[in-house]
């Protein structure tokens, strides 16, 4: 169906990529700009580029194209939890070790993969602004492998962009749970966040410029006689790997068992505790938003999962 738009005698000049998602609620300036190319919108009826200007009398034609479709395939067996679920949005509790979308080394079995065998997950269109985004549909904020916790994914376009929105605006609450190798004091870190410049698979804070990144940072409960401690940290931004250099960089206080940022303890106790855990202990436990369609607040807890939870009682009961 081939939309049909003529402007105000009173309309201003703008770019007729602006235009166009306000004469088509729901659909996003990404999509418009990919029809444009694709030669789907005339202007007085010629094609036209995503920065050519329209105004007062403009007959703008707008024929929709098929959403791109996700290039991962469903697999049944991934296993996860779901916290809550409607038409447009399905909130996951996500183990450890499952990642969250195929990408190199994980081409399958991922998190992805899982949601596109449920009944109600049926392919949502891919960001045409994420060059990867026909392998990752409907994600809009990533947590790592190793890192336990809630996501939320998004089912449909106008979710999507409203949950992104969000997160550009720092309006998203998530609180993760930590346990580190010493106790950080209660501060706000906020630095400059980047690719490490020696190692590929690092990032840092160590450097002149990038793109700023804010944790906030508390000690929940001292362990060990102070050489570990429960950890709670809210984001404000959500950096690669944030928190886990945020907290091995400036707060000196590295996540147990983190073996990309952390460093090996001599400490018995505590690496013995490291060695059972076998991964990071960090846990996404609070994601808290507005639902963008139905404008309703949401909030899900997650408890720490049994591997958490039994690394905080061994360190508890560990006082000499």
């Amino acid at each position: 169906m081939t939309h049909r738009f003529q402007l105000e005698p009173n309309h201003p000049r703008e770019r007729v990529d602006k235009v166009v998602p306000r004469l088509l609620p729901g659909v996003s300036r990404a999509t418009v700009q990919r029809w444009i190319g694709e030669g789907r919108v005339l202007v007085d009826g010629k094609s036209c580029r995503a920065r050519a200007a329209v105004g007062a009398g403009s007959i703008i034609e707008v024929e929709p194209g098929a959403a791109p479709r996700s290039a991962a395939e469903p697999d049944a067996s991934v296993e996860f939890g779901v916290l809550y679920e409607d038409e447009h949005l399905v909130v996951v509790e996500k183990p450890a070790g499952l990642v969250v979308h195929p990408a190199r080394g994980h081409r399958s079995r991922t998190l992805v993969n899982g949601l596109l065998a449920r009944a109600g997950f049926q392919r949502p269109p891919a960001d045409p602004r994420d060059p990867q985004g026909l392998l990752r549909p409907g994600v809009v904020h990533r947590i790592d492998k190793d890192t336990s916790g809630i996501i939320v994914v998004a089912k449909d376009e106008p979710t999507r962009e409203g949950l992104k929105q969000q997160l550009s605006a720092h309006s998203v609450e998530r609180n993760y749970l930590a346990i580190t190798c010493g106790v950080p004091e209660r501060r706000t870190i906020a630095t400059c966040h980047g690719r490490h410049p020696r190692s590929r698979l690092r990032f840092t804070t160590r450097l002149p410029r990038g793109r700023g990144a804010v944790t906030r940072v508390a000690s929940v409960e001292p362990l060990a006689a102070g050489r570990a401690a429960l950890v709670r940290c809210e984001l404000e931004t959500g950096r690669t790997h944030q928190i886990r250099v945020h907290l091995a960089e400036q707060a000196r206080t590295p996540i147990l068992a983190d073996p990309l940022y952390g460093k090996p303890t001599v400490e018995p106790q505590l690496s013995q505790v490291a060695a059972e855990l076998g991964r990071q202990a960090l846990h996404a436990a609070v994601l808290g938003f507005v639902h963008p369609i139905s404008r309703a607040p949401l909030r899900f807890e997650s408890p720490l999962p049994p591997d958490m939870q039994q690394a905080l009682l061994r360190l508890r009961a560990a006082r000499s």
